[in-house]
């Protein structure tokens, strides 16, 4: 039987930090921003704020997730249900939005974001790990 629960830290964190820092970086930076983005969130039901990259599409104002391995992670279902706030680093800058994640029938899930203001003055609030 395979193992079926969420990602190991020990082996997210040091991916995470390594796409981040591969999004920084002048050389690969440029071309990772594209598709990658960086949202920040603050869990539902620690409070504590979180900071991960993920892969986006954009239309305008609106910005959509898909979520790899959904059943293997748990930063998605912060915005179940009604949703909430959302930071994300686009190529313009500091977006804040609303996120709501939803499920289809075939288990896959997508965070849609509506952004808003472009100033990043409204930091994403409460958000459930």
């Amino acid at each position: 039987m395979r193992y079926k629960g969420p990602l190991p830290h020990r082996l997210v964190r040091p991916v995470n930090a390594c796409v981040t820092a591969l999004r920084a970086s002048p050389r690969w930076g440029r071309p990772l921003r594209r598709r990658m983005t960086v949202v920040t969130y603050t869990g539902r039901r620690s409070g504590r704020t979180f900071s991960l990259p993920v892969a986006y599409r954009r239309s305008s104002e609106a910005v959509a997730i898909t979520v790899a391995l959904p059943e293997r992670k748990r930063w998605w279902r912060n915005f179940t249900g009604e949703g909430g706030p959302i930071t994300l680093e686009l190529e313009e800058g500091v977006r804040t939005g609303r996120a709501v994640a939803k499920a289809d029938s075939g288990g896959r899930v997508t965070v849609t974001v509506r952004l808003g203001g472009g100033d990043g003055d409204s930091a994403a609030g409460s958000a459930a790990d």
